[in-house]
């Protein structure tokens, strides 16, 4: 073999061995740091800013996440999406939560911790301007979002009015767009809306003046977030790092409000200003609760009661906190 051979020889098994090195630094095409990553579509909605800023600050990917965010008109159409597998996970407030848990092999891994007279505050009660007090609403129509908890707070905020459900009309509505236009056309009158873009836009129209909040009320509204059992048990530290992943995403967003609100705006369109406004009210502390198994325990007792659940289930059952408590492991209670 002469020396140019030799040369060529040499030559290629450094460059064999260099590519090895770097292949094996760079790990599958489809992990990150050479660790394997957990691809999951996550269902959001366009006013919650802790996705979004996980996904812009890179940190999901940190935990080893490829998020895929997919929105919809209301938390409760994301939970609904689950059972098409539309999605892998989903956040609500306890009604759709329960309801799903009650169908099917899903359950509620963790709590957002929103369950705050603050947060509670952002639901307000418009009405048209021939109501000024609770009681004026009997023989009216009432708006509730279909699939949401809004029957359960009709309920309490009539009874504490000396009313029924029964002295009034419930009326079904897909979304905050729909209960608008019919408040605007006089079709119902009265709806409880959150957010503040969507409170300034509810409180712009002729007619129509807000009579109260649920703050004042004696419900506090869970915020949880749930799976399959499947992806729960065969998935537990890729929802380890999520759920971290979700908490450093909240305090960021509540440390770094302008350039959260710029991420809003980027992302979905939402004016700065509400966003700012939106903020201070819903900080997620990621975790499960006494507060948050209360609200859990209280609506599934409504809803078995008032046949909204069909068949009764053991509640504890579908609580697989696991993750959380690896995450969070002094913010996770044992329910009992």
């Amino acid at each position: 073999m002469n020396k140019i051979h030799v040369k060529q020889l040499v030559l290629s098994t450094f460059i064999l061995a260099l590519t090895g090195i770097l292949l094996a630094g760079c790990g599958d095409p489809s992990s990150g740091k050479g660790e394997a990553v957990t691809k999951l579509k996550i269902a959001d909605i366009s006013t919650n800013p802790t996705f979004r800023v996980a996904e812009e600050k890179g940190l999901f990917e940190k935990y080893g996440i490829d998020a895929e965010l997919i929105t919809f008109a209301t938390p409760a159409e994301g939970v609904n999406s689950l059972f098409i597998k539309q999605v892998d996970i989903a956040f609500g407030a306890d009604f759709p939560l329960l309801n799903a848990v009650s169908k099917g092999e899903y359950s509620i891994f963790a709590s957002s911790g929103t369950s705050t007279d603050l947060s509670a505050s952002d639901w307000k009660l418009f009405v048209q301007d021939d109501i000024a007090t609770g009681a004026d609403l009997k023989g009216k129509k009432l708006s509730f979002l279909r699939g949401t908890f809004l029957p359960y707070l009709w309920d309490l905020y009539l009874t504490d009015n000396g009313l029924t459900l029964q002295d009034a009309e419930l009326i079904g509505q897909g979304g905050m767009d729909e209960a608008y236009v019919a408040l605007k056309k006089g079709e119902i009158d009265g709806v409880w809306v959150y957010s503040a873009i969507n409170h300034e836009k509810f409180g712009a129209l002729d007619g129509v003046h807000e009579i109260s909040d649920m703050s004042k009320t004696s419900l506090r509204l869970g915020t949880g977030l749930i799976a399959s059992d499947e992806l729960i048990d065969g998935k537990k530290d890729a929802l380890v790092g999520f759920l971290k992943a979700l908490d450093e995403a909240s305090a960021y967003a509540q440390a770094h409000p302008e350039e959260t609100a710029d991420i809003m705006y980027d992302a979905v369109k939402q004016p700065k200003e509400s966003t700012l406004k939106d903020l201070p009210k819903n900080p997620w502390s990621i975790g499960f609760t006494e507060q948050a198994y209360a609200g859990l325990k209280g609506q599934k007792q409504y809803m078995v009661e008032n046949g909204i659940i069909e068949k009764d289930f053991d509640l504890i059952g579908k609580l697989r906190l696991d993750a959380a408590r690896e995450a969070f492991p002094d913010r996770v209670i044992e329910p009992e």
